[in-house]
């Protein structure tokens, strides 16, 4: 029976999970950053590679559940840290470790699919004959978000919701996005990646029509033990009067109404406060 270490969890002998075979290379979701936030797929990936290549975002803790003597390799880009690692590189080396007969792991925060880069990766394994298999992961616009108190819909507030990157493969704020029709058509709206260009984000929805005193929402390192939530409205945020340099990332920034009743739904801050009373 595979077991968890140090949580005493075991995945049911009764449950027939895909066996990880010797060149196949899993693109996985580590979800928004909580370690109970894992996939049942996900952790049988962790407890059956040879090799985990993962971004930047995923927890220590989840890399400690890896099979013991698996190889650990970093390969994530953060937005300006020359460092980092190209995306043509970490999708060659996934080629190579899967053509030396080992099990590759490609672990990402989140959902590989959703703003991970993670399209790309499948479609040149598939064009070099590697096999692999996709584990969906929570996204942390949901999962994250669930955790700050903040429901992605609820009935009095949206009936849509749009996820949107805060730059380009550049950088920069997306250039063939149109404000006017998302401003029109986002009831809630959800940017990834968006810490560095927010204020410019802001601007450019009020540009658009959006409503000045609309809230914005930054859920910091959600679901973490160091998870913080700010909020402001969207004036004060195109105008600057809101510092984004205190806000940790990774982040997540709400626009919209969703966090109205997050003084009643936010269960996860009084568990942290007990943590640290502890």
């Amino acid at each position: 029976m595979a077991q968890m270490r140090k949580t005493g969890l075991a995945v049911p002998e009764t449950v027939a999970l895909a066996p990880f075979r010797a060149g196949d290379v899993w693109l996985a979701g580590a979800g928004p950053g909580a370690v109970e936030l894992l996939t049942l797929m996900t952790l049988h990936g962790l407890q059956n590679c040879d090799v985990v290549v993962h971004d930047a975002l995923v927890n220590p803790h989840i890399l400690a559940l890896a099979r013991p003597g698996a190889e650990i390799i970093k390969a994530g880009k953060r937005g300006g840290d020359a460092r980092s690692a190209r995306q043509d590189e970490i999708t060659q080396l996934l080629i190579e470790l899967a053509g030396q007969g080992r099990r590759v792991l490609r672990l990402k925060g989140g959902d590989p699919y959703l703003f991970g880069r993670g399209a790309e990766e499948a479609l040149a394994l598939a064009r070099a004959g590697v096999n692999f298999r996709v584990i969906p992961g929570i996204p942390a616009g949901i999962g994250g978000l669930a955790y700050a108190g903040i429901p992605a819909t609820s009935k009095e507030v949206n009936s849509s919701l749009l996820f949107i990157t805060g730059h380009d493969r550049h950088g920069q704020v997306p250039s063939s996005a149109d404000w006017e029709a998302i401003a029109r058509a986002g009831e809630v709206i959800v940017l990834y990646m968006a810490l560095r260009k927010a204020r410019e984000v802001a601007a450019r929805l009020l540009s658009a029509g959006r409503s000045a005193c609309e809230a914005v929402t930054f859920v910091s390192r959600a679901s973490l033990p160091d998870q913080r939530v700010h909020e402001t409205t969207l004036a004060k945020l195109a105008r600057g009067n809101f510092d984004t340099a205190a806000v940790a990332g990774p982040a997540l920034v709400v626009i919209g109404q969703a966090g109205r009743r997050r003084a009643e739904l936010d269960w996860f801050t009084p568990l942290l406060k007990e943590a640290d009373l502890g």
